[in-house]
């Protein structure tokens, strides 16, 4: 009879922000309202989102709606980053519901992010989407590495979606106190919006070629050719 399959994951947040951060929500959780549940604060995440790109589309009319874009990012945080929390304080937990709702709301917060970004037009829509679908390869080979070591990495190299967010909430402002002016680059027109995003996907692809290089290292020292199944 083959084994009943572990399905249980290991979380392993080792980004750069996530010290100061589970101490930030460890003090907001116990004085949350109980209304607040974790399907709600998910919801709230997501409405966020749904936020962020209306207000990213407006800002062609009016930079002022950088701002709310920040505000958007910091309750996009807020809900996505304390739903499993509350829902583990509470001990209320759903592992495979909770994982796949969280990484399916996370996947389409993404997306809603890079479109408005491409909207506001401090960054093309072709320099947006294919940040997006960088970050998208990333978040794939985490779930890959997730079903082959039963560890869920929340980080890679230092980078979460905390410390992404940090990133845009930095970005906005800085497109709303210096909006960027195109200059030529090789016959083309950008302006720092479009480098930054350029550096962005370079480095998403560099670590996920170093990401797969390391795996792949590790599985075949772990199960060598004609090795028998464990």
């Amino acid at each position: 009879m083959p084994k009943d399959r572990d399905t249980s994951l290991t979380r392993s947040n080792q980004g750069w922000l996530s010290v100061p951060e589970q101490r930030l929500i460890g003090w907001i959780i116990p004085r949350l309202p109980h209304w607040m549940s974790p399907d709600f604060l998910t919801a709230l995440g997501f409405a966020a989102s749904l936020g962020a790109l209306a207000a990213y589309a407006l800002t062609p009319s009016d930079p002022l709606w950088l701002w709310v874009v920040n505000v958007a990012l910091i309750v996009n945080w807020f809900g996505d980053s304390l739903d499993g929390a509350v829902a583990r304080r509470r001990r209320a937990e759903r592992p495979r519901y909770g994982f796949f709702l969280d990484q399916s709301i996370d996947v389409l917060s993404q997306f809603l992010f890079a479109i408005g970004l491409g909207l506001s037009g401090f960054v093309t829509m072709e320099v947006a989407a294919i940040g997006l679908a960088t970050y998208l390869m990333m978040t794939a080979q985490s779930l890959l590495r997730a079903e082959v070591s039963r560890t869920f990495h929340l980080a890679s190299a230092g980078f979460g979606l905390t410390e992404v967010r940090c990133l845009l909430l930095a970005m906005n402002a800085a497109f709303y106190l210096k909006p960027p002016e195109p200059f030529d680059v090789a016959g083309m027109n950008v302006g720092y919006g479009d480098m930054l995003g350029i550096v962005w996907i370079i480095v998403n692809l560099g670590l996920y070629v170093a990401g797969m290089a390391s795996q792949l290292t590790r599985l075949a020292r772990e199960e060598p050719p004609g090795g028998e199944d464990g």
